[in-house]
C-alpha cells in the first residue's frame, strides 16, 4: 500500500469516527464512555495521519 493510499484510508476512518461521535452526541441519552472512546480513537488516528504526512514530506524533500 502506498503512503498516499494509506493516508487516504486513515483520513476516511478519522471522518467516519467524527460522524459516529456526532451521531452518538445527538442522542438524548448519549453514552459518555462511548463518546470518550471514539474521541481517543480519533486522536490516535490524527496522530498517525500527522506522522505519515511528516514522513511523506521528509521523503519528498530528500
Amino acid at each position: 500500500m502506498s503512503i498516499e493510499s494509506h493516508l487516504n484510508e486513515l483520513v476516511r476512518r478519522h471522518q467516519a469516527i467524527e460522524e459516529a461521535i456526532l451521531a452518538e452526541e445527538s442522542h438524548p441519552a448519549a453514552d459518555d464512555i462511548r463518546v470518550h472512546e471514539l474521541k481517543v480513537k480519533k486522536l490516535a488516528l490524527k496522530d498517525q495521519i500527522e506522522k505519515l504526512r511528516h514522513e511523506s514530506v521528509a521523503t519528498a524533500t530528500n
